[in-house]
């Protein structure tokens, strides 16, 4: 199936799908050495994110979280790809500068993508091949 977005880094992105509910915070909460998720209380602690397609809201933190990207994409750490709800310019300049592909604004939501799931991405038309099932919608409010 192919999602519609909106291209921030350039390039393509192959891998399994790794979704986060919760923003990260590259400074301080990814290990730049090992590309595991070290925040505590993070949904997604002790989990690594090297060579994953990541998926998470956006980015918090200190603009030193865009050099920790470079550093990831250095030791060979990095995700394969980054897929936000909306670019923020700490992660964007992050993914440009370590050359990870990203791309945000897709046209399903977060919630419904399921992790594991074999996605390509195209930083460069930005959207994305995901080759799985999406997550049912959750339920509206009661009419």
């Amino acid at each position: 199936m192919h999602i519609s977005g909106r291209g921030i880094s350039k390039g393509t992105g192959k891998g399994l799908l790794l979704v986060s509910p919760a923003p990260i915070s590259f400074l301080s909460g990814v290990d730049p050495e090992s590309g595991v998720i070290v925040e505590k209380g993070h949904p997604l602690q002790g989990t690594s994110i090297a060579g994953k397609v990541l998926a998470f809201p956006y980015g918090k933190g200190s603009t030193v979280g865009s050099y920790v990207l470079y550093a990831l994409s250095r030791n060979g750490h990095a995700p394969a790809a980054i897929i936000n709800t909306e670019a923020e310019a700490i992660i964007a300049t992050g993914a440009i500068i370590g050359q990870i592909p990203m791309i945000d604004r897709i046209s399903v939501p977060l919630a419904r993508l399921k992790d594991s799931v074999p996605v390509t991405v195209d930083g460069e038309q930005g959207g994305m091949d995901y080759d799985g099932e999406l997550k049912d919608a959750a339920p509206g409010p009661a009419a």
